[in-house]
């Protein structure tokens, strides 16, 4: 046989499996990092922590590393990080809070079951001094979700305020003779003839939250180890991001939270900024529990105080150094219009400098929500959250990472005159994270889709018509070292951001809608026509970011141009354009999608014969809706805990309102709290990508978490059998411990395996040997 002429056997699903598991493990093992902080050991000298995670794969679970370093100061614009030579994995630690000295750091570990307590750990600089462990007949988990989550240091260090799972309530008891009046002390044992009933059933906040109980304020002393649950706290209330208030000699000590009511009826809180919020003031407890309930019946209509009535929403309290401002950041556009994300803005009160708190206190306005922006101005603030300490040294200029278009950004923010400008580098391609600040200087995380994260240092200068008031220089960092795999695969890749026009736009549509939207298109550098992925956010109200994303990266390497579509309705364009989608979806957003697929096809970067698509939730919604309302378009689709039927969906999510808004519009918010009519079914069913199932064509993967409350498995099984039994090719994966997001380590890997092999099939694509 003449071996020179002979056709290569084509590669098998197994060898495919075989062989991108290996390239997608290269690009699993780089790291994130979470969090920083900077300590001050000498004028020319800083210490350094970051917080690291990595994924395990084998364990499923994701590795918690820390690794210090020593920050030397060559001058005020040179720098050099001196790392230490390994990183210390800390197993199982839910929280990591340093004191603000920096002399302490707090340990957190959460029960790991029912029985177990909650560990509490006080370290100074050589040793552990504290070790105290608190009984779950206290409170269960503290909340380390970084919504509910708040954890606060008082100033002099003596007390730690932070939220966890109250107690559980009573339950009833029964023995054989039936009901056991009063309980008993005794534990409900079974096997001695008595057992504990279910009791009420606790409404809990949905997604992620789904059995924990109602976030509650505590303080425990951090000499004693006591530990207090804050008084005159109505239950309806559910508590979140606590922080000490300034203290002034011969005043209170007060606590400010954000406080969200579930005396109705609570629906879910993950991704959703939506959920009306106010900023409370409350008295917190000394350590002599006596003295204190004496002082509170004496005062009882001072207790607890809200200090923002006029406004619907009010989140992120933060403090001034000097204590002469309280900050805060509010979801007011969100919480009125009933989207579950939208324009936020930012807000001052002037804390009294003598303790004092008036009802009246006067509140003013920072930013504004913007509506609509001219090019290249400021579009409006998009915060998911604000760092813990993001004050200059001028004690009235925060730094804050915001989405400006489809990049995360930063940005600096005068709280007295409201001046805001962008202060890193205006690469769109790249995206921007704040990490900690050192002074007036900043660290910062800087990535693109086809760039792993790299450690900037962000320096002041004076501000001049000249020169710009930042510089920035790169640290040298081993965290983000990759392999010569995956660098040489990024190496060959390029990323654009692309200006997509409106088609067709509607007569009195409102001009922020009307600009163009963004699509961010990562391809080959030599080649074109690459087959091509077009990648949805879900949402619909959040955006997808130009910054470095491993499983993109994965997708991008294998041989994939990606098409990132962030079509109004998307974050970071201005509120006009948010607003221009609900009552729309299925229509709009499916059109702005098809807009940015002509556009690259009309570039001559893409192939119009190998277009695939995929989404997660809403992304789902739009990919299930693109190859019904498309079926020629598309060689093949992976949809992630999609939504395919809203009227199947309103009756069994933790946001039923989400329904209404998207299908009927932001009029519709408080429908939900009736049984839909058979109009209001019918207009769901019209809206959703099941009403177009009968002309789908294109093979179809669906990936469900199996413990998703937001987008119940029923509503994705539901479509995957329908086109099933139509005769299309589709194959379903079921996550069995996983949520909405699937981010299980095994569970992502699985899924972006499976989308790389699914796709692989139906474009014909080459896979390399990557073993």
């Amino acid at each position: 046989m003449d071996m020179q002429n002979q056709i290569p056997t084509p590669a098998t699903e197994e060898d495919n499996y075989a062989s991108l598991s290996n390239l997608l493990q290269e690009f699993t093992t780089i790291p994130n990092i979470d969090k920083a902080w900077l300590f001050n050991s000498h004028s020319t000298t800083l210490q350094g922590m970051f917080s690291i995670n990595q994924p395990d794969l084998v364990a499923n679970k994701t590795k918690k590393l820390m690794l210090s370093c020593q920050i030397f100061k060559e001058s005020e614009s040179s720098v050099n990080f001196l790392w230490a030579p390994f990183p210390i994995e800390i197993s199982g630690v839910s929280l990591i809070i340093p004191s603000p000295s920096g002399s302490k750091l707090l340990l957190i570990w959460n029960p790991k079951d029912d029985e177990s307590p909650c560990r509490f750990e006080i370290w100074s600089q050589s040793r552990m001094e504290k070790d105290f462990h608190i009984p779950q007949s206290l409170h269960g988990s503290v909340y380390n979700d970084r919504w509910f989550e708040g954890v606060s240091w008082n100033l002099d260090e003596t007390f730690v305020a932070y939220v966890a799972e109250e107690p559980s309530l009573s339950k009833p008891e029964f023995r054989d003779a039936g009901y056991k009046k009063g309980g008993g002390c005794v534990p409900a044992d079974k096997n001695c003839g008595t057992w504990k009933g279910q009791g009420d059933l606790e409404e809990d906040w949905g997604e992620t939250y789904a059995g924990k109980r109602r976030p509650a304020l505590f303080v425990i002393n951090i000499s004693s180890g006591e530990v207090q649950a804050v008084k005159g706290i109505d239950r309806s209330l559910s508590v979140g991001q606590v922080v000490w208030a300034p203290f002034h000699d011969g005043s209170e000590q007060y606590l400010v939270f954000v406080g969200w009511s579930g005396e109705k009826r609570k629906v879910g809180m993950k991704y959703c900024s939506n959920r009306p919020c106010a900023l409370y003031a409350v008295r917190a407890p000394h350590h002599d529990s006596k003295s204190n309930e004496q002082e509170i019946n004496s005062t009882q209509e001072w207790y607890i105080l809200n200090l923002t009535r006029t406004i619907s929403s009010a989140l992120f309290p933060r403090f001034s150094p000097n204590g002469k401002f309280l900050v805060f950041l509010s979801a007011k556009s969100a919480v009125d219009s009933g989207v579950h994300n939208a324009t936020n803005s930012l807000h001052r009160i002037d804390w009294p400098t003598d303790g004092k708190l008036h009802q009246s206190a006067k509140m003013y306005d920072i930013l504004p929500v913007v509506t609509s922006a001219e090019e290249g101005c400021f579009p409006g603030l998009y915060c998911t959250t604000i760092h813990n300490n993001p004050w200059l040294l001028d004690n009235s200029t925060m730094i804050i990472s915001s989405i400006w278009h489809s990049s995360e950004v930063l940005l600096s923010v005068n709280v007295l005159s409201g001046e805001v400008a962008h202060i890193s580098p205006a690469d769109p391609s790249f995206s921007w994270n704040l990490l900690t600040l050192d002074g007036n200087n900043i660290i910062a995380i800087c990535s693109s889709p086809v760039d792993v994260p790299q450690i900037k240092y962000g320096t002041f200068t004076e501000k001049s018509k000249e020169s710009i008031p930042w510089s920035w220089s790169d640290i040298s960092s081993p965290m983000f070292r990759c392999s010569d795999k995956v660098r040489s695969s990024l190496f060959s890749l390029k990323c654009s951001i692309l200006k997509i026009p409106i088609k067709e736009a509607c007569q009195g549509i409102a001009k922020g809608a009307s600009n163009p939207f963004e699509a961010i298109f990562v391809s080959s550098k030599s080649k074109k026509n690459d087959p091509l992925i077009v990648i949805l956010h879900g949402g619909p109200h959040d955006v997808s970011l130009s910054c470095f994303s491993k499983s993109w990266a994965f997708l991008s390497s294998v041989g994939y141009s990606l098409l990132i579509v962030n079509y109004r309705g998307s974050l970071g364009f201005g509120e006009e354009a948010l607003q221009s989608l609900p009552g729309k979806v299925g229509c709009q957003d499916v059109n702005d999608v098809l807009s940015a697929i002509d556009e690259v096809i009309k570039l001559g970067v893409a192939s119009p014969s190998k277009i695939t698509v995929m989404g997660i939730s809403h992304g789902g919604f739009l990919t299930t809706h693109l190859i019904g309302q498309a079926p020629d378009k598309f060689a093949a689709a992976a949809a992630i805990n999609p939504v395919c039927n809203l009227a199947l969906m309103v009756g069994t999510t933790d946001i039923p309102d989400w329904c209404y808004v998207e299908a009927f519009g932001t009029n519709s918010k408080h429908s939900f709290t009736q049984a839909p009519s058979p109009q209001h079914l019918t207009l769901f069913y019209n809206k959703s990508p099941i009403s177009h199932l009968s002309k789908v064509k294109a093979p179809t993967l669906f990936l469900l978490g199996a413990k998703d409350v937001r987008v119940p498995i029923y509503d994705g099984l539901q479509y995957a059998r329908a086109l099933k039994e139509k005769g299309v090719d589709v194959k379903t994966i079921m996550f069995p411990n996983d949520v909405h997001g699937l981010q299980r380590p095994q569970s992502e890997f699985e899924c972006f395996l499976n989308i790389a092999v699914w796709f692989n099939k139906y474009c014909k694509l080459q896979v390399k040997d990557h073993t």
